[in-house]
């Protein structure tokens, strides 16, 4: 079975969106806090790669996942 993933677009100009952000954003967690915590606490991935620094710049093409969700981050449209 494939999990569908989710897309994140970049707003116009940004280059990149910092992780605990994304996880906000797309209401995966329940606030910055706690997504700073479980990003700590290695129940993050970047590419399929545990990310522990929580304001890593995640760039288009990248995908982040957290308890059984995915998100991909995109160009501005």
């Amino acid at each position: 079975m494939t999990a569908q993933i989710e897309t994140l677009a970049l707003l116009p100009g940004e280059g990149y969106i910092e992780l605990y952000k994304i996880l906000k954003v797309q209401a995966m967690i329940g606030g910055g806090g706690e997504a700073k915590f479980v990003i700590s606490e290695g129940k993050v991935t970047v590419d399929g790669e545990v990310e522990t620094r929580k304001r890593k710049k995640v760039r288009a093409g990248e995908v982040v996942s957290f308890n059984g969700e995915s998100v991909q981050i995109v160009t501005a449209p």
